[in-house]
């Protein structure tokens, strides 16, 4: 099964795919919302899902992958790749993370690989997941960004760290500031996605 919003690549993903004497698509899909209740229905041995840049929730949606067929092997394509996004992905049940720029022997090797049950790397997260991230952020506004992602209200987080209320709130406004975000759930996805949290 390929997940790829953008037609042109998709129905080239598949051309490609199929034109493979042991590989069969079984399915095109366009977005992650309907996903689970496809795999379902098809249960392909691998579901290649590519993760785009702006998709909000990534981990959310192998995760929907993997409960729903556990027996199904996700190999997912990204363009880049954080040491948060990379270690989420694994721990939601991904078998294999593949680059975008990737050779098409390569797509087709990994696609064989978690077919058979094995795992698959890119050598770039590979290096990634390894490597320190540099973040601008300082330990305390990681801590305050760790409870707002909870979702609870400036009060709860300033009683948690026993911090005063003033003092989150300029810790907010400085993530905020530093991450480019507009509120702070957004804040959280940045920074999750670039591996600072």
């Amino acid at each position: 099964m390929v997940v790829e919003e953008m037609g042109l690549l998709r129905t080239a993903l598949c051309a490609a795919l199929s034109s493979e004497d042991d590989i069969e698509v079984v399915a095109e899909v366009t977005g992650v919302s309907e996903l689970p209740a496809l795999v379902r229905r098809h249960r392909p041995d691998v579901v290649l899902v590519d993760l785009a840049p702006d998709a909000p929730h990534p981990v959310e949606a192998v995760a929907r992958i993997t409960r729903a067929a556990p027996d199904t092997a996700v190999l997912a394509m990204g363009r880049r790749w954080s040491q948060s996004i990379v270690g989420d992905l694994l721990a939601a049940g991904v078998r294999g993370l593949v680059g975008k720029d990737a050779s098409l022997e390569a797509l087709v090797d990994a696609v064989r690989e978690v077919a058979a049950g094995g795992k698959v790397i890119d050598a770039d997260a590979a290096v990634t997941a390894l490597r320190p991230a540099s973040s601008p952020l300082t330990r305390r506004e990681v801590e305050v960004l760790r409870v707002a992602a909870e979702g609870v209200p400036l009060k709860e987080i300033a009683h948690r760290l026993y911090l005063a209320h003033g003092t989150v709130r300029n810790h907010l406004s400085a993530i905020m500031r530093k991450t480019g975000a507009r509120n702070r759930m957004e804040a959280v996805w940045r920074a999750r996605r670039a591996g600072w949290m």
